[in-house]
């Protein structure tokens, strides 16, 4: 980490210094760079070499009551503006936090908790067309947090026009499909009451609702829902995890879905992972999306299979200071939904963070 100078907060967030005179805060800035290589089973791999780079400027300063505000600039590859968040802490009120849509609040957060040693078993190479419980957070929203109280923390989301995002200051955006506002609500517990035996447990949950427009008669508003908990005692972890999705869609003839016209999916996963030691961790993580509930009758229905995107995982990390090697072997079944489609590739990563 590499830091740059110290400004005034008014430098990052303009007019904020009308408000109250702000300490002299400071900017940071960090990277990264993410070298793979990837061999696909069965596939044409082509060239099997990745490269992906990110860097990260961070802004922090304190207001003359005591309450606190971040600035987060994330650029991704090819330093290609990527999101921006700004974090209000209100001390024993919570904290607000403004997000430009690009980076995961709400249901978003937790779409995914189950333990790994480096990626998602969904997300480690293969593209499955596993759909996760979505929300708020890919589009631009704002997200309160409530002060930790006996170990529970809830987050309220909106997402004023779903869809939208990266919209700038003084301005507006709205979007050209059937999609309103987004609400979130989320928790996450920790029960340990005082004991060291729950001190490792996390329960959490989360649902999200998108209103679609009366014009729209073919879809009713959209709603996702998961749950699940994970546990750590010592150096293992374990966790497990469901969710569901209702499209909207009650007629089948606007699905806008590439997917088929279903409009119910479960999900259920599972993950354990082991920390050999500071630096050596392995895990193995199971993922599976079903299709379920109304089907269009005027098209063929698919096989059991066709219905069932399933997906495991291997993995391995070791951490040398700011350089981590990581590998993961990725087996998944009736890929983007097409039975008998079975896809396996083995993944490579070396990391470095700056």
């Amino acid at each position: 980490m590499n830091k740059l100078t110290k400004v005034g907060c008014s430098a990052l967030c303009g007019s904020l210094a009308a408000i109250s005179a702000a300490n002299a805060g400071d900017i940071t800035v960090t990277g990264g760079a993410d070298m793979t290589y990837v061999s696909l089973g069965g596939q044409t791999t082509g060239n099997p070499i990745g490269i992906g780079s990110n860097l990260t400027f961070k802004g922090s300063g304190e207001l003359d009551n005591g309450w606190t505000v971040g600035l987060t600039i994330a650029n991704a590859n090819l330093n290609a503006y990527s999101s921006t968040v700004v974090n209000l802490g209100m001390g024993g009120l919570g904290s607000l936090n403004f997000n430009s849509g690009d980076s995961g609040n709400g249901l978003m957060a937790i779409d995914d908790k189950l333990p790994t040693a480096w990626e998602e078993s969904w997300g480690a190479g293969l593209s499955t067309g596993v759909r996760l419980p979505s929300g708020s957070g890919a589009s631009m929203n704002v997200m309160y947090t409530t002060p930790t109280v006996l170990g529970t923390t809830m987050t309220f989301t909106v997402a004023p026009d779903y869809g939208t995002s990266d919209t700038a200051d003084k301005a507006t955006a709205a979007t050209s499909d059937e999609n309103d506002a987004s609400y979130d609500a989320t928790i996450n517990i920790n029960p340990s009451l005082g004991t060291e035996i729950l001190s490792g447990l996390n329960i959490f949950g989360g649902a999200s609702t998108i209103e679609r427009e009366d014009s729209k008669a073919s879809k009713d508003d959209a709603y996702y829902g998961t749950a699940g908990f994970t546990y750590d005692l010592g150096p293992v972890s374990v966790g497990a995890q469901w969710a569901a999705e209702y499209t909207g869609v009650d007629d089948g003839e606007d699905m806008g879905d590439a997917s088929g016209d279903w409009n119910l999916y479960k999900n259920y996963g599972f993950g354990v992972a082991f920390n050999v030691n500071d630096d050596f961790s392995i895990s193995y993580g199971e993922y599976e999306s079903r299709k379920s509930g109304y089907a269009d009758t005027s098209t063929s229905q698919p096989d059991e299979n066709g219905k069932t995107v399933r997906v495991s995982s291997v993995q391995a990390a070791y951490t040398m200071g700011g350089a981590s090697i990581r590998i993961a072997d990725v087996n998944a079944d009736n890929v983007l939904w097409s039975s008998g489609t079975n896809h396996t590739a083995t993944i490579v990563s070396l990391a470095l963070a700056f």
